[in-house]
C-alpha cells in the first residue's frame, strides 16, 4: 500500500460531474453559510457556563464562537496549511508542486493533519480550560469528541464550497463572523439596558442633547469606512505584462499580476499563528507558566506574546477619544512597532511560500501561459524567456504585497475599526475576491439585473 492509497480513506468531498453554473454554485455557498451559522448557535454540551469569556478574541480570526459545535472554526485548516507549508517551502518536505503527483500529496496530507489538529486542537481546549468541562473526566472526553466533530464538519464544509460553491469556505467563514460582528456592534439595538451598538447609541446621545458622545460613538466607523477604502484601493493595484499569442498575429493579451500577489492568505496564516500562539500563552499561564504571558482580568500585561499583540485600549480611536474628551492616553509606541514588524514579517514569509505551493510561482505561471500558446512579443515562443520576464516581477510583488497587507492589517488594527483591524482588510479582500471570480467566471449565465450590477 502506497501513500495514495492511504490519502484515499480520508473522507472527502467529491468533485462535481459537470460545470455548475452561477445560481448552483450560490445555493451551495447559501447552504453551507446557514449551516455554519445554525452550527454556531448550538452549544456543546458538558461546558461550563461563562467560562469562556477570555478567548473571544479567537472567533474573529478563526470563524469561531467560543463554546458551540464551531469553537475550533478554521483553526485545524489554517494549522495544518502553515506547518505544511513551512516544511515544503524549507525543503525539508521534497514535494515538487509544480506537479499533480506533489499537488496531490499536499492537498491529501493537509487534509489529513487537519484531522489530526481537530482532535489535537479539541484536547488543548478543553485539558488547559479554554473550554472547560463542567463534570469529570467522561464529561470532558465528550466534549473533546463534540468539538473535534464540529472541526472535521468544518472541513468537510470548506471543502463543499471549494468544489461546488465560490471561493473557499476558509474565507467565506472569516467573512461571515467578521460581518456579522460589525453588523452586531454597529446596529445593536437590543442590548442589556438599552442599544449597545454604536450607531443607535450615537443617536440616544443626541436626542439626550450629548453631541460629544455621539461623535465619539462614530469614531470607529469612520475608521472602519477608511480602511474599507484603502483595502479595495489596494485590490485595484496591478502590473499588466504584455503577451501575444503565437498563432494569430496581432492578437494581444495583458496579463495582470495584482500588487497584493498573494491575496489574503498570508495575513489570514499570520493572525492565526498569532492566535494559536496567544491561545497557548494563556493555557499555559492557567498552568502557573507565565514566560510568554501574564494577564490581569483576562487582559494580556506582559510576558513576550505582550510585544506582538495589539493593545486594543491604546488605540487611534481611543487617542481620538481622549482628546476630544480631554484625558491624556498615551499610546504604547513600542508594542504597536513590534506588532507591526511581527505582522509584516509574517506576512512576507507566508507569501512567498503561498506563491512556491500553490503553482502562482513564475515558473508554474510560465508553464500555464506557454501551454495556452502566449508569449512575450518580440522574442521567440520559448517558456524560459517567459519564466524569466515573470521573474522580474512576482517574487518583488509577494514581498511587497505580504509587507503591504501585514502593515495595513497592523495599521487598521491601530485605528480600533470595528471588527478588529485583521478581521476588517480580510472581509473586504474576500468580498472583493468573490465579486472578481464570480464576474470573470458566471458574467453569462446571471440574470440581466446581476449582469448590470457586476458591470456589463
Amino acid at each position: 500500500m502506497n501513500y495514495f492509497d492511504v490519502l484515499k480513506f480520508i473522507p472527502g468531498v467529491s468533485q462535481p460531474t459537470k460545470k455548475l453554473n452561477f445560481k448552483e454554485k450560490m445555493k451551495w455557498t447559501g447552504l453551507t453559510l446557514i449551516l455554519f451559522f445554525t452550527m454556531s448557535q448550538i452549544i456543546v454540551w458538558g461546558v461550563e457556563k461563562n467560562a469562556v469569556q477570555h478567548f473571544l478574541f479567537l472567533e474573529t480570526i478563526l470563524g469561531s464562537r467560543m463554546g458551540s459545535l464551531i469553537t475550533l472554526g478554521i483553526g485545524p485548516i489554517v494549522t495544518a496549511s502553515i506547518i505544511l507549508q513551512l516544511l515544503v517551502g524549507s525543503g525539508i518536505v521534497g514535494w515538487d508542486m509544480g506537479t499533480k503527483e506533489g499537488k496531490m500529496k499536499f492537498m491529501g496530507t493537509q487534509k489529513m493533519l487537519s484531522i489530526f489538529f481537530c482532535f489535537f486542537e479539541a484536547f488543548a481546549f478543553v485539558s488547559f480550560g479554554a473550554i472547560p468541562a463542567a463534570g469529570g473526566p467522561l464529561i470532558a472526553i465528550f466534549l473533546i469528541l463534540q468539538l473535534a466533530t464540529g472541526g472535521m464538519l468544518i472541513i468537510l464544509m470548506d471543502e463543499v464550497v471549494s468544489k461546488w460553491g465560490i471561493g473557499s469556505g476558509v474565507s467565506l467563514f472569516i467573512a461571515a463572523g467578521v460581518s456579522k460582528t460589525i453588523m452586531v456592534r454597529a446596529l445593536n439595538f437590543f442590548g442589556e439596558g438599552g442599544p449597545s451598538g454604536l450607531i443607535p447609541s450615537a443617536i440616544v446621545s443626541l436626542t439626550q442633547g450629548s453631541p460629544l458622545s455621539a461623535i465619539i460613538d462614530f469614531i470607529p466607523i469612520i475608521f472602519t469606512v477608511i480602511v474599507f477604502l484603502m483595502v479595495a484601493y489596494a485590490q485595484s493595484m496591478k502590473v499588466e505584462i504584455p503577451l501575444a499569442y503565437g498563432m494569430v498575429r496581432g492578437f494581444g493579451y495583458r496579463h495582470p499580476l495584482k500588487f497584493v500577489y498573494a491575496s489574503n492568505i498570508p495575513v489570514i496564516l499570520t493572525a492565526a499563528l498569532l492566535a494559536n500562539m496567544e491561545m497557548m500563552a494563556r493555557m499555559l499561564y492557567n498552568r502557573g507558566i507565565s514566560l510568554f504571558g501574564t494577564y490581569s482580568n483576562g487582559n494580556l500585561t506582559g510576558g513576550l506574546m505582550y510585544f506582538i499583540t495589539p493593545p486594543r485600549q491604546h488605540t487611534l480611536s481611543s487617542l481620538v477619544v481622549s482628546a476630544i474628551s480631554g484625558t491624556s492616553l498615551p499610546a504604547d509606541a513600542l508594542v504597536w512597532t513590534t506588532y507591526s514588524l511581527f505582522m509584516i514579517l509574517g506576512s512576507i514569509i507566508f507569501s512567498i511560500f503561498w506563491i512556491n505551493t500553490s503553482g502562482m510561482d513564475p515558473k508554474s505561471v510560465a508553464k500555464q501561459l506557454h501551454t495556452i500558446g502566449l508569449s512575450i512579443p518580440g522574442f521567440r515562443r520559448d517558456i524560459r524567456i517567459v519564466e524569466r520576464v515573470l521573474s522580474r516581477y512576482i517574487p518583488p510583488l509577494a514581498v511587497m504585497g505580504g509587507a503591504f497587507v501585514g502593515f495595513l492589517a497592523a495599521f487598521a488594527d491601530f485605528t480600533g475599526a470595528l471588527g478588529t483591524g485583521t478581521g476588517i482588510l480580510l472581509t473586504v479582500m474576500i468580498i472583493f475576491n468573490f465579486y472578481e471570480q464570480i464576474r470573470r467566471e458566471h458574467l453569462e449565465d446571471m440574470s440581466p439585473t446581476l449582469r448590470k450590477f457586476f458591470g456589463r
